[in-house]
C-alpha cells in the first residue's frame, strides 16, 4: 500500500483539531493517517511541502457541467434569456460525445483549481447514452463526483407533454446506480424538478423516488411564479421532507418556510456569483446564518463565470459583508466596528459545508485521521500570496488557480507543480472546442 509523507507545511485542517502553522500528513492508500507536528515513517515517499498551505479539497456543490464548452457564452444574460437560449435553445442540439466532453473538461479544470469533489448537475441528458457519456467524462477525469441525473427542459413540441408534468424517470436512475454501484469516486443522486418547476403529482412522484432509493434529492428554487404555490405544504404534509433535500437559490422562500427547512436537516447551495449576474436576488447566505446554518456553493455555471471555487467563496464573503454593513449603517448611521462573517467561515462553505450537503462529511471536507485523503497544497511563496500573516485569510483572499500547487484525489496525486498529472489536454481542448463552435452556432440570432 501507497504512503505518502506530506510535510513542514502550513496545515489547515477545517477539523476540530485544529490547525498546525508547520506540520506533516502521512498518508496511507487513500486515507489520511495521521496529522502532526512532525511524523516520522522511513517506509514512505516524502513530499517537501515547505512554503505551501495545505487544505481540504474544494467541494462544488452545484455545476451544470455539461455547458464547459460553451464558456463565457451566457454572460450578458439574465435568467429569463438563459431559460429561452440555453435550454430552449442550445441544450437540444447536444450529442452524447458534446456531454463527454464537456463533462471531463470541466472536471479537469475543477482539479486543476483545487476543486477535489463535484456535484455534477446533470440536466441536458434526453437519452441513456447521453448519461453515459457524461459519467463517463467524470470517471476519465479522476475527479470525485456526484452525478446528479436530471431531466431536459425543452419547449415542448405539439402534442407533446410540458417537462413540468413528466416524472423524474425512474428506471433510468435505477440503470444508472445497478451501473454504478461500488464506485469508489462516484455516487448517483437525483437532481429533480421541485415543486417550483413541475406539478405537485410530479413533484410527489420525484421525492418518493429519492426517499426509496435512498438519494440526495436536489431541486432548483426560484425565478418565476412557482408551478404548485402550495407545494412544499403538501410534500411536507405526505412526510417527504428530510435531509436528503438540498435545494438550490431558493429566493423564493419565506422566512417561516426556511426556518421550517433548517429544522428539517434540509440543505442549501447558493451560487453567489451566478445569482448576482443572471437577476436571481441576493444569496441566502445571510439569512441562513441568522439560523444558525450556512450554505454549500457552487459554480452553477461555466457558460456565465469562471469554475474557481475560491472566487466562489470569495464572492460570497464579499457580498454578505456588503449586505450586512449596509444594513449596520441604515441602522446606526456609521461604520459596523467589525465584520460579521470570517475567513474560515468562508472556506468552510466550499469544504465543510459540501461535505454536508453531500451526506458525506465523515469522508470528505477536512483533514483528520481516517478521512480521505482529499487535499490542495496552495503555493504560498508566490508573489500575491506573501508575506502570510494568517493561513486561512491568505487562501481565501489572496489565493487564486496560480497558487494551486498539488491536487490529491483519494491518495492519488492529480496535479503536482502547477501541472495536471496522466492528461494529455491539447486533444481535449481541440475537441472542447471544436464543440462548442458547432453548438453555438445554433444560437438564434
Amino acid at each position: 500500500m501507497t504512503r505518502t509523507l506530506i510535510r513542514n507545511a502550513a496545515i489547515v485542517t477545517m477539523d476540530t483539531q485544529g490547525d498546525l502553522p508547520v506540520g506533516d500528513i502521512l498518508v496511507t492508500g487513500d486515507t489520511i493517517a495521521a496529522i502532526a507536528p512532525h511524523i516520522g515513517a522511513d517506509d514512505a515517499q516524502v513530499v517537501d511541502a515547505s512554503g505551501c498551505i495545505i487544505i481540504p479539497g474544494l467541494i462544488n456543490a452545484h455545476m451544470h457541467t455539461w455547458q464547459t464548452a460553451l464558456r463565457g457564452l451566457a454572460a450578458n444574460w439574465t435568467l429569463l434569456e438563459y431559460f429561452r437560449r440555453m435550454h430552449a435553445g442550445l441544450a437540444t442540439v447536444f450529442e452524447p460525445e458534446d456531454l463527454r466532453i464537456a463533462t471531463e473538461m470541466g472536471a479537469l479544470n475543477q482539479l486543476n483549481c483545487g476543486t477535489t469533489t463535484l456535484a455534477d448537475w446533470c440536466h441536458n441528458n434526453p437519452t441513456p447514452e447521453h448519461n453515459d457519456a457524461a459519467i463517463e467524462g467524470l470517471l476519465a477525469s479522476g475527479i470525485r463526483a456526484a452525478f446528479f441525473h436530471g431531466t431536459p427542459k425543452p419547449d415542448p413540441k405539439p402534442g407533446q407533454a410540458p417537462f413540468w408534468e413528466v416524472p423524474h424517470p425512474r428506471a433510468e436512475t435505477e440503470r444508472l446506480l445497478r451501473a454504478h454501484q461500488g464506485q469508489s469516486l462516484l455516487s448517483i443522486q437525483a437532481a429533480i424538478l421541485g415543486p417550483h418547476y413541475s406539478t405537485l403529482e410530479v413533484a410527489l412522484h420525484d421525492f418518493r423516488m429519492a426517499r426509496e432509493l435512498g438519494l440526495i434529492a436536489s431541486m432548483h428554487q426560484g425565478g418565476g411564479p412557482a408551478r404548485t404555490s402550495d407545494g412544499w405544504e403538501r410534500l411536507e404534509e405526505a412526510g417527504l421532507l428530510g435531509d436528503n433535500i438540498n435545494i438550490v437559490h431558493g429566493h423564493a422562500l419565506s422566512d417561516t418556510q426556511l426556518e421550517r427547512f433548517c429544522s428539517l436537516g434540509m440543505s442549501f447551495s447558493a451560487a453567489a456569483e451566478s445569482e448576482m449576474t443572471q437577476g436571481h436576488g441576493h444569496p441566502l447566505t445571510g439569512r441562513l446564518r441568522m439560523l444558525g446554518r450556512a450554505p454549500s456553493l457552487g459554480v452553477d455555471l461555466e457558460s456565465v463565470i469562471s469554475g474557481d471555487m475560491l472566487t466562489q467563496a470569495r464572492v460570497a464573503l464579499g457580498m454578505q459583508r456588503s449586505l450586512d454593513n449596509f444594513a449596520y449603517r441604515e441602522m446606526h448611521g456609521s461604520i459596523p466596528p467589525t465584520s460579521t462573517i470570517t475567513t474560515r467561515e468562508a472556506l468552510a462553505w466550499v469544504t465543510v459545508e459540501g461535505a454536508r450537503m453531500l451526506k458525506q462529511s465523515h469522508r470528505i471536507g477536512s483533514l483528520a485521521p481516517g478521512k480521505q485523503a482529499d487535499l490542495v497544497l496552495v503555493r504560498a511563496t508566490d508573489l500575491n500570496m506573501q508575506p502570510v500573516h494568517d493561513a486561512v485569510n491568505t487562501v481565501v483572499m489572496q489565493a487564486s488557480l496560480a497558487n494551486i500547487d498539488s491536487v490529491m484525489v483519494a491518495g492519488h496525486w492529480k496535479k503536482r507543480g502547477g501541472q495536471l498529472l496522466g492528461v494529455d489536454l491539447a486533444p481535449g481542448i481541440a475537441k472542447l472546442a471544436a464543440s462548442g463552435r458547432k453548438i453555438a452556432a445554433a444560437l438564434a440570432p
